[in-house]
């Protein structure tokens, strides 16, 4: 017999910018068309950091956060009748999207104008239960571990990128940037039969990724600048090849959001740029069938697993960049 659900669960919440608080809430219900999770794991990133410390375009406060997220199905709200969902590990792709308007249509639904996303405009996985969509879930298959699973979410943003630079296998293409999205980058190039080179200065993360502390005197098919920095953009346009596609992965901060470029390089070497953010449900399927495939490892890049209550822990930790990937756990 299934053990009742608890009234009560821990919570992060953000209430205003620059701090967050710990809370017992009450246990969400599911509406319509939505399901309840029991959370087993949620990734952080360094968007949630900028989330509590700075805010987002996208946010809306109060709010839980935490946009990585696998669980357990444990309850199904109204109109969801598929009773064989029950107790089923999934993960769950982070928007909700109308399908109706002109970018659900293309395919683009990352780009919808009634995008609603998990830890941003509804709340997220930093608490014991979360409700989400019906549609959004993707169920795990078996051998497929939660760990590697939450990974899921930020390799499709990665996917998404490298589908937007049209990368072909035998490509090469350079990485600025050997955080998590760098490495996710360059092993799914690796996966996709592209030769990534990735740019790091900081030692313990160029290493992870087998790659260099400057540029190579080389041109690349694709160039992806996975940091906010405005010279790994400089340096990413000067390293690109003719007809060579650059990826805007990572913005830039509001005070100097604007590069000079040149422009008459773009037209004679017909260049193109494209921004990549975020990712649709299609790079949700297709990401946790490489993760099930075993061609694109990432467990050796959890560098921490805590419990949710060390959370100023772990957002220190990314801050001061001395993690590679880490993983929080609610408590009872």
């Amino acid at each position: 017999m299934t053990p009742p659900l608890p009234a009560t669960m821990q919570a992060v919440s953000v209430a205003e910018i620059g701090s967050f608080q710990f809370e017992q809430r009450p246990v969400p219900q599911p509406g319509p068309g939505e399901v309840l999770l029991r959370v087993t794991v949620t990734g952080l990133c360094r968007t949630d950091l900028k989330i509590i410390q700075v805010g987002h375009r996208d946010l809306l406060l109060p709010r839980i956060p935490g946009e990585e997220v696998v669980g357990e199905v444990v309850a199904l709200g109204p109109g969801c009748d598929d009773t064989t969902l029950l107790h089923k590990r999934v993960y769950v792709y982070p928007g909700e999207w109308c399908g109706s308007c002109p970018a659900c249509r293309s395919g683009a639904e990352n780009l919808c104008r009634f995008m609603r996303i998990m830890g941003f405009h509804r709340d997220g996985g930093f608490a014991g239960y979360v409700v989400a969509p019906l549609k959004s879930l993707i169920p795990l298959p078996e051998g497929l571990s939660d760990e590697q699973a939450v990974f899921a979410e930020p390799l499709s943003c990665c996917l998404n990128a490298l589908e937007l630079a049209r990368l072909a296998p035998f490509e090469n293409i350079a990485i600025w940037g050997g955080g998590p999205a760098g490495q996710l980058l360059a092993r799914a190039a690796i996966a996709y039969d592209a030769l990534p080179t990735v740019i790091e200065p900081d030692q313990a993360r160029r290493e992870l990724a087998h790659g260099l502390a400057e540029p190579p005197e080389q041109l690349f098919d694709v160039c992806v600048v996975a940091v906010g920095n405005n010279e790994a953009y400089h340096q990413a346009l000067a390293h690109l090849a003719p007809r060579g596609r650059l990826v805007v992965f990572s913005g830039l901060s509001k005070e100097t959001p604007a590069i000079t470029t040149d422009f008459n390089q773009l037209h004679y070497l017909e260049q193109t740029v494209v921004g990549a953010y975020g990712c649709c449900y299609r790079h949700g399927r297709q990401a946790i069938n490489l993760l099930q495939s075993g061609r694109l490892e990432v467990r050796d890049l959890i560098s921490h697993r805590l419990p949710l209550s060390r959370l100023a822990e772990a957002l220190e930790l990314v801050a001061s960049r001395q993690c590679m990937k880490i993983h929080l756990y609610p408590e009872a």
